[in-house]
């Protein structure tokens, strides 16, 4: 399994980071999320079901 940010989608709101830092960090320079661990949690789930444009898959 991995993590995806689709960085077209991505609005930069810091939903993702906010929920789960341990696995998303919000890039200042970019105001786009980045993905800092692949390990799948239900908090990085949780993370990819909030995201308001849905631009996070796990596959």
């Amino acid at each position: 399994m991995g993590i995806k940010v689709n960085l077209d989608d991505c609005i930069g709101c810091g939903v993702c980071s906010e929920l789960c830092p341990q696995n998303f960090k919000l890039d200042e320079d970019e105001g786009k999320c980045m993905v800092i661990d692949q390990e799948v949690s239900s908090l990085a789930k949780e993370a990819a079901d909030s995201c308001p444009v849905s631009a996070i898959t796990i596959d």
